[in-house]
């Protein structure tokens, strides 16, 4: 179908509503963190512009009222909807299930292949690609593009019936939309409009209102930029502007933390009015997703990062335990070596700084660092392979290595040169930091690097002689 020929009866573009999570998300049944916003971007509005259609996903619908409104509209007019299921997303379930309930046809449901298939009878079909996690690779971006862009051309040239609700029900006919849909935009004006007149507000969204796209990009890039006091605010103003109507002041977004934990990443990193205070109101902020029994990585690697810095400015030991717990959490349910480390360095404190600790206590500490320091080596030679794997995809296809591929090399083979120092292999330590220079790192990099280095240093030099002489540093 070419681009002109994919316009509505009144002259207008053909749109396709796009139902997924977005932002970076827990799959919970792996543990892994999948940037959800990288599938939109890369394989799903790129082929669907192509194909001459308007693209657009909540987050991008611009509206003054309740998100509803609009989002059942959406379910119920877009020529086409494609459904990513990643991360088995209870919003993107739900929307789907209306969306059959809604019509008939020209639905396209989608997720990463790491997704156990979801119904109990196989009357959906569910069109899979791979997803790394924090990006996609480029093979997997063209093959994957491919095959989207055939099928949209199938369902819109030839619809049948792709709603297990349609199929079954055979007599159920679709509701009629214009008089029901104008009625229900007309109603939901009025709502709008009484609200904004009672609170002296405008009554629809001004060319200057942002989308909760547009907050996110702002707060991501001003995070980027290390602008925290302006990542603050604009995921505060995210997060109000992503609540469902009605809900109560501070109330976390349970189902969907993301807008939370960028939030909460942000005031404790914009140190406003001092350390102290943004401390305790990131911690504030965080309490609504109960990090004390959240499976959410991200939430509770969060909680570490706060308790520990709660322990440094000398709050009580308690925090120090508390960093423990959560980064211990976040490293088994993701498997992953940032976690680890971090957990390896605060293992690696309280046996130096534990006012109470016996000595039994202290040995424990360090040889369950030592533990973890190996799990850690084989976690990023796992990482460092992906990475390489990528670098030769690219390099096949003609691109060169990404900036974020170089980054996380560098950290892996930092994490593995931390790793081999605390376990008093010295040799190896110098010949993975001599590797990871010769990515030739930013200054900072190489300067938090050093600096770690040096910390554990002192508290090797005053605990290691618990150890034998192949677990301390001499």
């Amino acid at each position: 179908m070419s681009e002109q020929e994919n316009v509505t009866a009144s002259g207008g573009p053909k749109r396709c509503f796009v139902v997924m999570g977005f932002g970076v998300k827990t799959d919970f049944a792996t543990g892994r963190k999948l940037d959800l916003d990288k599938s939109y971007k890369n394989l799903i509005k790129p082929v669907v512009e192509v194909k001459g259609l308007e693209c657009v996903r909540a987050d991008e619908i611009r509206h003054s009222g309740a998100i509803d409104v609009p989002m059942y509209e959406q379910l119920l007019s877009a020529d086409v909807v494609v459904a990513d299921l990643s991360t088995a997303n209870l919003n993107a379930f739900y929307e789907l299930g209306i969306r059959h309930a809604l019509c008939p046809h020209t639905t396209i449901v989608i997720s990463e292949n790491k997704l156990p298939y979801p119904f109990d009878l196989n009357h959906v079909k569910i069109t899979s690609y791979t997803h790394l996690g924090e990006d996609i690779g480029f093979d997997e971006v063209m093959r994957f593009r491919e095959e989207l862009g055939k099928t949209l051309e199938a369902v819109q040239q030839q619809p049948k019936v792709d709603s297990p609700i349609y199929t079954f029900l055979r007599e159920l006919q679709p509701p009629s939309r214009r008089q029901e849909l104008k009625q229900a935009m007309q109603d939901a004006a009025d709502v709008a409009a009484r609200a904004a007149e009672a609170s002296g507000a405008a009554t629809a969204p001004g060319p200057r209102d942002p989308t909760l796209a547009t907050l996110i990009a702002q707060g991501e890039q001003a995070i980027k930029e290390s602008r925290f006091d302006a990542a603050k605010a604009l995921f505060g103003a995210a997060l109000q502007l992503g609540k469902p109507g009605g809900q109560a002041e501070g109330a976390a977004l349970l189902h969907d933390p993301y807008l939370h934990q960028r939030l909460v990443l942000a005031t404790y990193k914009a140190k406003q009015p001092n350390e102290g205070a943004a401390l305790d109101e990131a911690l504030r902020l965080l309490a609504p997703l109960q990090p004390e029994v959240s499976n959410d990585p991200e939430t509770v690697g969060l909680a570490g990062a706060i308790e520990k810095r709660l322990f440094d400015q000398g709050r009580g030991a308690e925090h120090l335990d508390r960093a423990i717990r959560y980064y211990g959490r976040g490293y088994y349910l993701r498997d992953d070596w940032y976690n680890g480390i971090n957990l390896v360095y605060l293992l690696t404190l309280r046996a130096d700084k534990a006012p109470q600790a016996s000595d039994n206590e202290r040995v424990a500490d360090l040889v369950w660092a030592n533990r973890i320091r190996r799990e850690v080596l084989a976690l990023c030679e796992r990482d460092l392979r992906a990475i390489h794997e990528r670098q030769r995809q690219a390099s096949s296809a003609g691109s060169g290595q990404r900036p974020r591929d170089l980054e996380q090399e560098f950290w892996c083979l930092a994490t593995q040169a931390e790793a081999h120092f605390g376990l008093g292999e010295m040799e190896v330590y110098a010949s993975t930091r001599a590797e990871a220079m010769a990515l030739r790192p930013a200054d900072w990099m190489v300067q938090t690097l050093d600096d770690q280095i040096a910390r554990l240093k002192q508290l090797l030099d005053r605990s290691g002689h618990l150890l034998t002489a192949s677990g301390s540093v001499r």
